[in-house]
């Protein structure tokens, strides 16, 4: 196939996260080696290279939570914690040669699409320009950081962070912490600080569900036995999709109470029942995203923390301070608030043809077609884009790569210098596919939560199955595109 290519292509991916590194792969697959991933950290790994807190671990099955082309039987335990899933990916870019591929503190300023060239520009934080006649993006949705907007934050005196960039350096051995932020990272992190931290005051601003989560560790003998017949892993990972493919999204209202009753047995689990009445939501299962553990509640008979609902009027040099006209001392801030999710790419200053800022051309909201593209952008490729979130990253990673690829051997194969959805044809995707999310009942319960960009329209949630996304990749609409 290689021969019979009327291009050679020069690829830029930003990113060397899991998308990143898959994309990497298949390129090398198919016998595409121009290509260099520029990523900002240190080392590659994306968000399992930078979350490092106490605790960290991923909330989806392991065995699923890996490629399909690279399946791996041993994991210790049913979710693999941040140090097993970095070294797993690491050992992908090796054993597959895509780390010398990769240019670390690399940090992408701006991208500038030129209609003259049929390229794009990319500058680095250096001033160094990297051009490239495809530009593929892995920052995925969890790049930004989101720092709250809380009357004094820079004021605080003492050490601050946050979860995404913990600082081991500081010692939390008799330490007062303040933590701000109740969902995904502050639920794996909380009980593991409390157990050396002299206290912890815990500001939730709104209860989330948190189910029990299965995670007994796997004993060697099973691990021996798996290592020994690699079978085993795939079939884990083929039952596995096969349970979180059976209904996607549109079974959410069915199994809610179930859920919601599994949710409260687990807070049950927290003896004081003033601290039980506040950690139960007000909003359905499902209208959040889901979170499990089976510490979390638990970690609320200590004495050493205390739960906080009352609104945070502002941060002090010594501490923080409520509505209710309290102030408690600490010596330690971290910020558990996530990630700006609805970003995107426009994170990043990118222009594409006439100079059209993605800021404006995203202006309602990020949006692509069929999560890939998007209008206005050729040869631009997203992996994990606008509204493909779904049960698995990593897997519904590889379906957006297998697309890319179609696009970027037509860019090869036909000699065609650029190919750009049509608008027509996006905006027509995305009526249906906004129809479609309004029918998942839960997500409209009116939940303030990160699907939503400022205009309240859903940017983030596929709402099918895995499945039906990859079928719909699967192949390219070429009267969908216009092409030059």
């Amino acid at each position: 196939m290689t021969k019979s290519r009327k291009r050679d292509l020069r690829i830029a991916i930003i990113g060397a996260g899991p998308g990143g590194l898959c994309m990497g792969i298949q390129l090398k697959e198919a016998g595409f080696h121009d290509f260099v991933l520029l990523e900002k950290a240190p080392g590659l790994g994306g968000t399992w290279y930078h979350n490092r807190y106490p605790g960290c671990a991923c909330d989806i099955p392991s065995h699923l939570y890996s490629y399909s082309f690279e399946v791996k039987g041993d994991w210790s335990r049913p979710y693999a914690p941040q140090p097993e899933i970095l070294e797993y990916l690491e050992h992908c870019a090796d054993k597959y040669d895509v780390q010398r591929h990769c240019r670390f503190d690399c940090t992408v300023e701006h991208a500038r699409w030129n209609d003259e060239t049929a390229r794009w520009a990319v500058e680095l934080g250096s001033g160094e320009k990297v051009e490239a006649d495809v530009l593929v993006s892995a920052i995925g949705m969890f790049n930004d950081l989101n720092f709250p907007q809380i009357e004094g934050l820079d004021s605080f005196g003492g050490t601050s962070f946050h979860s995404a960039r913990w600082n081991w350096e500081h010692d939390l051995a008799g330490r007062t912490v303040g933590v701000i932020g109740s969902a995904a990272s502050a639920i794996q992190f909380v009980p593991e600080i409390v157990k050396e931290a002299g206290q912890v005051h815990y500001f939730q601003r709104t209860p989330n569900w948190v189910l029990p989560k299965e995670d007994r560790p796997y004993t060697e003998a099973v691990l021996e036995e798996r290592r020994a017949d690699p079978s085993i892993g795939r079939a884990m990972r083929d039952q596995i999709f096969n349970q979180l493919n059976a209904g996607g999204p549109g079974i959410f209202g069915m199994i809610q109470p179930e859920m919601e009753k599994a949710g409260l047995q687990n807070i049950g689990l927290v003896e004081d029942a003033d601290v039980r009445a506040k950690l139960v939501p007000s909003h359905p299962w499902g209208c959040k995203r889901p979170l499990f553990s089976s510490e979390y509640y638990q970690a609320f008979n200590r004495p050493n923390l205390e739960l906080v609902t009352d609104g945070i009027e502002r941060i002090t040099p010594r501490g923080i301070a409520t509505v209710d006209g309290k102030e408690r001392e600490i010596d330690t801030l971290v910020l558990a608030t996530g990630f700006k999710t609805t970003k995107y790419l426009s994170a990043i200053d990118v222009r594409g043809r006439g100079g059209i800022d993605i800021q404006d051309a995203w202006s309602d909201g990020a949006i692509a077609y069929k999560g890939v593209t998007t209008a206005g952008f050729p040869n631009l490729f997203m992996l994990y884009g606008p509204n493909t979130n779904s049960d698995s990253l990593i897997t519904m990673l590889e379906y957006h790569v297998d697309h890319a690829m179609l696009h970027i051997q037509r860019l090869a194969n036909e000699g065609l210098a650029w190919v750009d959805p049509k608008p027509e044809a996006m905006a027509e995707y995305n009526e249906q596919l906004q129809r479609d999310i309004a029918a998942i009942t839960v997500w409209a319960a009116g939940c303030t939560d990160y699907y939503r960009a400022p205009s309240g329209r859903i940017v983030t949630q596929w709402p099918h199955t895995m499945g039906q996304h990859q079928e719909m990749l699967s192949t390219l609409d070429r009267d969908a595109y216009d092409v030059g």
